[in-house]
């Protein structure tokens, strides 16, 4: 049982509950990281995406597949959070 508390899956996971912390601090409006929503907004979006990248790579073995496969869902993260973001600041 302690192995598989140390193992990688183990630390996926726990950076996931971090990075949901941190969203959550930054998008609840505390004003405890950051003043403006907009940077806000923008800070939980890049963390989403983190997430979608960890789940992919490690609960979905995209990190074991074939390597188009990997970059082109590395390459997806990338090009739609940027899309997002943009489209949110240009609104």
């Amino acid at each position: 049982m302690r192995s598989a508390l140390r193992g990688p899956v183990a630390r996926v996971w726990a950076l996931l509950i971090a990075a949901t912390t941190l969203s959550w601090v930054l998008g609840a409006h505390h004003g405890l990281l950051v003043d403006s929503r907009r940077v806000a907004t923008v800070g939980v979006l890049v963390i989403a995406f983190a997430k979608v990248h960890l789940v992919g790579m490690h609960f979905m073995e995209l990190g074991r597949a074939p390597r188009a496969l990997s970059w082109t869902f590395n390459g997806w993260v990338v090009a739609v959070c940027t899309i997002i973001i943009g489209l949110y600041l240009a609104g």
